[in-house]
Order: C-alpha cells, then sequence, then structure tokens
C-alpha cells in the first residue's frame, strides 16, 4: 500500500452517525448566552476518524465536505437528541468498606460532624481501605467506572484521600491508574492527600500537611500519578493556612489545585480559592457574596455537587444562580463517594442543579460538559463536539436537551461512544418522552 492510499483510509471515518434529530455540540460561544454556548444543530451527523470528531453539523455536510465515507460503520440515530459525553469533575471513585450503618444513623437524626467525631465517617473508610490491597481497589474502581459509562459519563475525574499515609495515598493512585489502563473512559487524577487528619496525627496536624507537602506530592507529581492535588478546607479538617502550604507544594511539583471549600461552616473558602489560584473550588454550599465576587474575579471554576447536598440532607444548595449570574464558570459532579453521595447517577445531578441550585437546563447541561472539561483543564478537548476534539459522546432517549434534566433521574444513555469506540448499546433507539 502506498503513502497516499494509507493517508486517505486514516481520514476515512471509522464511524458515522446519522438521523440526528438534535445535535448538541456545547462549541458555541459562550458570550451570547447558554443555549448560544449549546450551538444546537438539527438534522445533524458525526463522523469519527479513529477518536476523533472530524464532522459534527448538519447531516448535508457530509456531502458537501466531500467525506468518504468508505467502509465507515454507520448507525442511525433514530432521530434522538446527541450531545457530548458527560465529564464529572469531582468523584472519589475508588475506596474499600461499606458505610450504609452510618446512612442509617443519618436517617435516624445523627448529623454528619457527629458522626465523624465519633469515629465514623471519612477515617471509617479509611480503615477499610487501607487494609483492602492494591488490585482489589482496582477491581472496585474498574465496576465503578463501568457504571459511570453505564450514565454516559465519559471522562471523569478521580481522587485518592482515603489512604492518609504516604503507602496508602499513592496505592490508591496506582489503583486508579491500573483501572483507567483497562477502561475506555478518560480518567484524571487527583492527590487528595488533605482529605481528613487521620487518627494517628490527632493533635499533630502540622506534622501531617508536612507529611503532604514533603512526601505525598513530590511522589505523586514525580511517578506521573497525578495531575492535580485536593484540600479539604473545613472544620475538623484542614485551614486555611494548611491549604496555602500544600498549594505551594502543588505549584512547585506542577500540580493544579482543586480547593473542597466552604461545604458545612462558611470560612472564606472561595476567597481562599481565588487567592491560591485554585482551578476550582467546590461544594460552596456556604460561599459568601464577596466569595462569589472573588470566583468571578480570579476566573475560579464553580463546582457545584448538589447529589451530596441531598445525600447529608442539607437545606442549603449552593447558590448556583446567583453565581452563573456573576459570570462564575461552573462545573457538576456527582461527588460520588462511600459516604455522602452513594450515586453514580449524573442525571440525578443534572436535574437537582436546575431545581435546588438554581441552573436552567442549559446551563447544566453545558456545566455537565464543557464546563467540567475547563476545570480539568480539558478545553476543546472533552464535553464539546466538534472537528478535533475526542470523540465521546452520547445517543439519549430523547429529542430534547431539556428532557435530561427534567426527567429526574432517569439515565437516558442509549448508545455511549468513548475515544470513537461503542461502549453502551441497549436496545432500540427510542425516545422515552411522553
Amino acid at each position: 500500500m502506498n503513502d497516499a492510499s494509507t493517508k486517505n483510509d486514516l481520514e476515512r471515518p471509522s464511524l458515522v452517525i446519522d438521523n440526528i434529530g438534535q445535535l448538541v455540540t456545547c462549541a458555541g460561544d459562550r458570550a451570547g448566552g447558554p443555549e448560544s454556548a449549546l450551538a444546537i444543530v438539527d438534522d445533524a451527523a458525526i463522523a469519527i476518524v479513529g477518536d476523533r470528531i472530524e464532522y459534527a453539523g448538519p447531516a448535508a455536510g457530509l456531502a458537501e465536505n466531500d467525506i468518504d465515507l468508505g467502509n465507515a460503520r454507520q448507525l442511525d440515530a433514530g432521530g434522538l437528541l446527541v450531545t457530548p459525553g458527560f465529564v464529572d469533575s469531582h468523584t472519589h471513585v475508588v475506596f474499600a468498606g461499606d458505610r450504609s450503618a452510618e446512612f442509617a444513623h443519618r436517617c435516624a437524626g445523627a448529623s454528619y460532624l457527629e458522626i465523624l467525631q465519633a469515629g465514623g465517617g471519612i477515617l471509617a473508610t479509611v480503615r477499610a481501605t487501607r487494609a483492602a490491597s492494591e488490585e482489589s481497589l482496582a477491581e472496585l474502581c474498574a465496576d465503578r467506572l463501568e457504571r459511570f459509562a453505564d450514565q454516559g459519563v465519559t471522562t471523569i475525574e478521580v481522587k485518592s484521600g482515603y489512604g492518609l499515609t504516604l503507602a496508602d495515598e499513592l496505592k490508591m493512585l496506582r489503583a486508579i491508574r491500573q483501572a483507567a489502563d483497562s477502561s475506555p473512559l478518560r480518567v484524571e487524577t487527583t492527590l487528595l492527600g488533605a482529605h481528613a487528619l487521620p487518627e494517628e496525627y490527632q493533635g499533630r496536624r502540622e506534622h501531617y500537611v508536612s507529611l503532604v507537602c514533603e512526601d505525598m506530592i513530590p511522589e505523586a507529581a514525580e511517578s506521573g500519578l497525578a495531575r492535580f492535588t485536593d484540600v479539604f478546607v473545613e472544620e475538623g479538617a484542614f485551614t486555611a493556612r494548611d491549604a496555602s502550604r500544600i498549594a505551594k507544594a502543588a505549584s512547585d511539583n506542577g500540580l493544579g489545585l482543586r480547593l473542597h471549600v466552604d461545604q458545612l461552616t462558611a470560612g472564606g473558602g472561595a476567597e481562599l480559592a481565588a487567592d491560591l489560584g485554585a482551578l476550582s473550588a467546590d461544594h460552596l454550599e456556604e460561599i459568601s457574596p464577596e466569595g462569589i465576587r472573588s470566583l468571578a474575579r480570579a476566573g475560579v471554576c464553580a463546582g457545584l455537587l448538589p447529589t451530596s447536598t441531598l445525600f447529608l440532607r442539607l437545606t442549603k444548595y449552593a447558590p448556583g444562580r446567583e453565581l452563573a449570574d456573576a459570570g462564575v464558570a461552573i462545573a457538576l459532579g456527582t461527588n460520588f463517594n462511600p459516604g455522602s453521595a452513594m450515586s453514580e447517577n449524573h442525571s440525578l445531578t443534572l436535574g437537582l442543579a436546575c431545581l435546588r441550585n438554581g441552573l436552567t437546563p442549559a446551563e447544566a447541561l453545558l456545566a455537565s460538559t464543557v464546563g467540567a472539561a475547563g476545570s480539568l483543564r480539558l478545553e476543546g478537548e472533552a464535553g464539546c463536539l466538534e472537528p478535533g476534539s475526542r470523540a465521546d459522546l452520547v445517543v439519549h432517549r430523547a429529542t430534547d436537551y431539556r428532557h435530561l434534566a427534567f426527567h429526574l433521574g432517569m439515565p437516558h444513555a442509549a448508545v455511549v461512544v468513548a475515544g470513537g469506540r461503542i461502549l453502551r448499546e441497549s436496545g432500540p433507539l427510542t425516545s422515552c418522552q411522553g
């Protein structure tokens, strides 16, 4: 085969999806408002070459752009909705143990802080995770990634944070890497060594922060096991001073900074995230008006995690409407974790973002795609459907994007494509609307 024919074969689509009723590319100009940013195309088609989008637009454009379909597999979308694959920008997928008993105590009236003070909460998962092997953690992670794929998630951030020793945090990160290597999902890893103060460091918080800064962060960065580091800034966890030390260590070692802030108490966490140049400030149920302005001025993304707010039975949700109106970029995540958000249901997150955080369906979809991708430094790579972006998409059992949030908690994904590969293809392509 000569070079010209090889080049032709490489440029021929391997997958073509046509008869798309509504294509949401999320590749529009956000300055024009949420609906403009969705960049919706009716009667559309997509051509995929390898793991990349070659074409996404009006169906007639396939012929107009002289795209040689060759022997490409063709998928008829049946007039349904196609969106980018969801990007879940905040999860704690790797852990061992079960905390359903805590759930029962919480339903009987115990608060999250009361459970934590009684030796439950994060530290209960730490004990179970430390006892688990790297192989078993990788298997648990792989199973959970499969369930996220069923929901239409194609890119996911996964944190460590249940080891809290150098060896156990690295074990968790290696388990994530092992699971990611066998998964078609794009997995971005975060070192969350500063998740909770381990029992053996009670009364010696500064010594533990030194361990995070001087050992965990350099090891995770040098081994390439993490792109980001995170800190839980909260009463009973870590302080603003701790976060500042960790932020410097992260910067010195080339890791991006993410923060859990203003979740249970108003601690000026959003202002701290702005001062430290964090990529994202997540939770924000107790954010102040000045915190909102600080995030807007600094260009820090607000990560909304409404499933955990619901799960903890909190009455105050993060003020998504005020954040959006102030011009703050927003990302959505499930916060899947063993104690305060035991749910992979991304559709539920979308609906709650509208019902309780005050976003519109367009804003929620953007936050679950291009917004979440931006918080992970994946602009133009994930969360959008345009030439050159990774071919991650979902064919939904709906004909209108607004139905995704409206039909609460319904897994709408009928076909899931990640990196140009069809992962899920379940049943006839019919809408569940109406």
